[in-house]
Formats: structure tokens, C-alpha cells, sequence
């Protein structure tokens, strides 16, 4: 399977931290709100987009010349529970990815975190309230704004990364020719970003749009939200994200993604090395011991949604305490 993430060494240890220093900051001012949106029917569902998040980035998709893309989750996570607790699902995704299975380095989680996470999420929302305020807040107005701030995901985070390497980066090529290429590539991907995130965010409007957040102001106040059980919806979602997980992952594309591709192209990854966590028994999605490749990723693909399940529901659970009454 096709690695998704920045590894260390792509970028010198200066910008890594630097980048680290950001994403420390930008986290912190999520969790601050965070503390507040958390309600505890919100807990469960942030456990489950996490864990949604990592079984959809397994599925990387074909694009074009031996290259693919895969989601990155920001924007279905900002819709569907808030920014602030969006990027937190997707930082929780990002580290479950760097320390079980050598998916991105981790000295560059940080930058991942920048790129994949705080602007995914939170720039990606932007988007999709600025779209939304043209298009209106009924569900067509919901859904094109969540499919255009799907697509500019991943251009947004291209430039960020073109940002970092003409920081940071080891000089291979001109950053202008960093830029072309990574922009040119993630537009493209970004159309498999906006039909996969578009298309959940539909099926959920559908069943449960109490349960959208970007679509608080077209839900009809007859039922209220705060009364719905979710237990029903978490089960489903959870059936759901296990299928992908262990069934679909095995068919990902082997291809490299768009940053991989890009990268192998123009030699800007010469100082790339392996991650601290290559020995993992589950590295690279696989299960040591298990010869059989498909049999592997979808071991990989259960622990890895277990494991962030259980990250997610422990993190949002402490955050959220941390902003219970204290008794008198």
C-alpha cells in the first residue's frame, strides 16, 4: 500500500519543528473550544468520524500517469462535527498512522498535522461557509458548499507543503515547479476528496441531519437534537467503517499518492528516511508474520479502527472533562 504522509527527513529539522511549534499552537486553540463543543452525544460520533477518517485513507484511489490520491478528512470531519473538534479527529487519525504503522515520520507529524489537519479542517470550513453563504443552507446548498471545500483541501495543503519545502526543503528543483506540480496533481485529487466526502455527507444528512454540523440551520427544530439517541446511528457507522477497513482496503491502489508521485519525480526527497516506527508489526498496513498482502491490510485495517476508536473516545472524553463544573 501506497504511504499517505509527510516521512522525516523530506523537510530539515528546523522547519519540522517550527511546523511542530504551529501545530502545537493551532491544537491547543482547538482544544479550547473543543472543551465547550464536546457534549457527550458529540464524543461518541468524533470517536467514530476518526475512526472513519483512517478506514477511508486506507482506500487510496487511482488518478492518473501511476498516481493516486486518498482522502484527507479535514472537511468531512469540520462538517460533520465542528472545525475545532474536526481537526482534532484528524490529528488523532495522523498519530494512530506515525506510531502504529510508520505512516508519516515522526518528526514530520507536526507538518502533517499543519497540513492534513488545521488547514483540512479549519481553513477547509472556511471554504465551506463561504460557499454555503452564496448558495444557501438548504441541503443542495449544504452539499455543493461540502464538495467545493473538499476540493480545495487538498490544493490548500499542496501549497502549504510547497510553502514548507522552499523553507525547508533540500533545493532539488525551483519551488515554482514544486508548486505546478503538487497544485496540478491534488486538483485532481481533490475531485475524489469531494465526491467520497460529499456523498457520506449526504448519506448522513439523510439519515441523521441533527447530526451534521455545518447543516445546524436547515435542521427542523420539530425533533430536538439534544433527545435523539445515537446510539443506533454509531452502530451503523461503525459496521460501516469496519467493511472498508477489511474489505475494501485490500483493493486500494498500490500507486504512489500525489505527494509520493511528485516527489519521485523531481528528487525532492532525497533526504526522506524511514520512520522511527518501521518495526511496527503493523507498518505499512500490513501484519508481520501474515505473508498474504490482502489478508495483512485488512487485519491492519480492523486494529487500526479499533485503535482509533479508542484514542478518539479517550482524548475527546478527557477534553471534555477538563471542562466539567467543578463541584461546589
Amino acid at each position: 500500500m501506497a504511504r499517505m504522509h509527510i516521512p522525516d527527513g523530506f523537510l530539515d529539522a528546523g522547519t519540522s519543528a517550527a511546523a511542530g511549534a504551529v501545530a502545537v499552537g493551532g491544537l491547543a486553540a482547538c482544544v479550547r473550544v473543543a472543551r465547550v463543543e464536546l457534549a457527550e452525544r458529540v464524543i461518541p460520533l468524533a470517536g467514530i468520524v476518526s475512526a472513519y477518517v483512517f478506514a477511508v485513507q486506507m482506500l487510496n484511489f487511482p488518478v492518473a500517469n501511476g498516481t493516486s490520491g486518498h482522502l484527507l478528512g479535514g472537511v468531512l470531519a469540520a462538517v460533520l462535527v465542528g472545525p475545532w473538534v474536526g481537526a482534532l479527529c484528524v490529528t488523532v487519525v495522523l498519530a494512530v498512522q506515525a506510531l502504529v504503522f510508520a505512516d508519516g515520520g515522526l518528526s514530520a507529524l507536526g507538518v502533517n498535522v499543519v497540513n492534513m489537519a488545521l488547514i483540512g479542517a479549519v481553513c477547509g470550513y472556511l471554504v465551506f461557509r463561504g460557499v454555503r453563504g452564496l448558495v444557501g443552507n438548504d441541503r443542495r446548498g449544504v452539499l455543493i458548499a461540502t464538495s467545493a471545500a473538499a476540493w480545495s483541501a487538498p490544493v490548500m495543503a499542496s501549497v502549504a507543503f510547497t510553502g514548507e519545502y522552499a523553507v525547508g526543503g533540500n533545493g532539488a528543483i525551483g519551488t515554482s515547479t514544486v508548486l505546478w506540480s503538487m497544485v496540478g496533481v491534488h486538483a485532481v485529487i481533490g475531485i475524489g476528496e469531494a465526491v467520497i466526502t460529499t456523498l457520506t455527507v449526504a448519506a448522513v444528512l439523510t439519515s441523521r441531519p441533527d447530526l451534521v454540523h455545518g447543516a445546524q440551520g436547515m435542521i427542523d427544530g420539530t425533533v430536538s437534537p439534544a433527545r435523539r439517541p445515537i446510539a443506533g446511528f454509531a452502530v451503523t457507522a461503525a459496521i460501516v467503517t469496519l467493511i472498508l477497513a477489511a474489505v475494501a482496503s485490500p483493493f486500494a491502489s498500490s500507486s504512489p499518492d500525489g505527494l509520493e508521485k511528485v516527489a519521485a519525480d523531481t528528487g525532492i526527497d532525497s533526504g526522506a528516511t524511514d520512520s522511527a516506527t518501521v518495526d511496527s508489526p503493523l507498518a505499512d498496513y500490513g501484519v508481520s508474520g501474515i505473508d498474504d498482502e490482502g489478508l495483512g491490510t485488512s487485519i491492519a485495517g480492523i486494529v487500526g479502527v479499533a485503535v482509533t476508536v479508542a484514542v478518539g473516545l479517550g482524548a475527546f472524553s478527557i477534553i471534555r472533562r477538563r471542562n466539567a463544573p467543578r463541584p461546589a
